[in-house]
């Protein structure tokens, strides 16, 4: 089969290799539809431990398909169910896995990260995964893209647990990339007043308006005037920095509201990880300052609930779909800031 692998920084190779063979408690499941996600383009630029040209692995951890294989030993599970998977398997023992956050295990693994992923035709889905949840069943009516851009949706869900969005709140998304789109998606389904997004190019905010037209869009120069302009003088109720950017998180605490809550959702490359904020700001505006990251298999799962309910619509968030065998014009898509989600596709 197929399969996108890296081998090092800059070296992704997309070349034939052995279809994964399963154990008596595994899955194997035929990929329909997977994500290009910003991970990837990371690990693709700057290389990840333990890859190198004699270890390589197959990226992607954004996925859907179908149960192509299942073990002797494995129940609940039959070949041609329709399946979403969640990537992020913790060792289930642990603290933050017996709490349900297995994304956030000391030992956890992800699908695409640290072992091979879903840019390939077929992927391996390991006996913890079908333990803990990670597998989810598809409704007929749920399409594999949908259940595809699942993945970061859920992310964003995690971030609106984290730092949660009230009825009428007024909501500014620094970043209008994809995470940045879903995040404003989800907070306007979440009972936002009004959805404000911000980025530096006026492209990415014009694709935010094509997907809500109630979205206002802010540019990046002179924000906080803007801001406080649009508001009245009080800032936003909640402010989410969706872009690695340090600048973002400096503005966040000065754009926020009085008891405003700012979530930090965007990690910082690791030259830009130290911060100057004015924690002032923080003491005197009374304000909840928070991070997320990654998903559970219950953010996963609720997130699904969104997709299959029709309350929210993931389909416009699709605007490429590549073959594998034509990957590197996916990565170039995907890098560009066309579109929103590029999938590599399995037809």
């Amino acid at each position: 089969m197929l399969a996108a692998r890296l081998y090092g920084p800059g070296d992704i190779r997309v070349c034939e290799v052995p279809k994964p063979v399963i154990s008596e408690r595994e899955i194997l499941v035929r990929v329909r539809s997977a994500g290009i996600c910003g991970t990837d383009m990371r690990m693709i630029r700057g290389g990840y431990p333990g890859i190198s040209p004699e270890t390589p692995r197959t990226l992607g951890h954004e996925l859907s398909g179908e149960i192509a294989e299942v073990g002797d030993l494995v129940s609940g599970y039959r070949p041609g169910m329709r399946v979403a998977v969640a990537p992020n398997i913790g060792c289930g023992v642990c603290g933050e896995c017996i709490r349900g956050d297995q994304h956030l295990c000391a030992n956890y693994e992800a699908l695409g990260v640290q072992s091979d992923g879903a840019f390939a035709e077929f992927v391996r889905i390991p006996e913890q995964a079908l333990r803990f949840g990670n597998v989810a069943l598809l409704p007929d009516h749920v399409s594999f893209d949908q259940a595809a851009v699942n993945e970061p949706l859920s992310c964003v869900y995690n971030g609106i647990a984290q730092c949660p969005i009230r009825a009428g709140d007024d909501v500014l998304i620094i970043g209008a990339g994809p995470i940045g789109l879903m995040y404003a998606s989800l907070a306007k389904m979440s009972g936002a007043g009004r959805v404000f997004l911000s980025n530096r190019s006026s492209g990415r905010l014009a694709l935010g308006r094509e997907i809500d037209p109630t979205f206002i869009a802010v540019p990046a120069d002179g924000l906080k005037e803007r801001m406080l302009e649009l508001t009245g003088g009080r800032g936003a109720d909640v402010v989410v920095t969706a872009n690695p950017s340090p600048e973002a998180q400096q503005v966040a605490v000065e754009v926020a509201a009085m008891n405003g809550r700012i979530n930090f959702f965007g990690g910082l490359p690791k030259d830009a990880r130290h911060v100057a904020l004015d924690t002032n700001l923080i003491h005197y505006k009374q304000l909840v300052v928070t991070g997320s990251t990654k998903a559970n298999n219950y953010h996963f799962r609720k997130t699904l609930q969104f997709i299959a309910s029709g309350i929210l619509d993931v389909g416009k968030l699709v605007s490429a779909r590549y073959g594998i065998d034509r990957f590197d014009e996916a990565l170039a898509y995907a890098g560009s800031s066309q579109g929103i989600k590029t999938l590599i596709v399995f037809e």
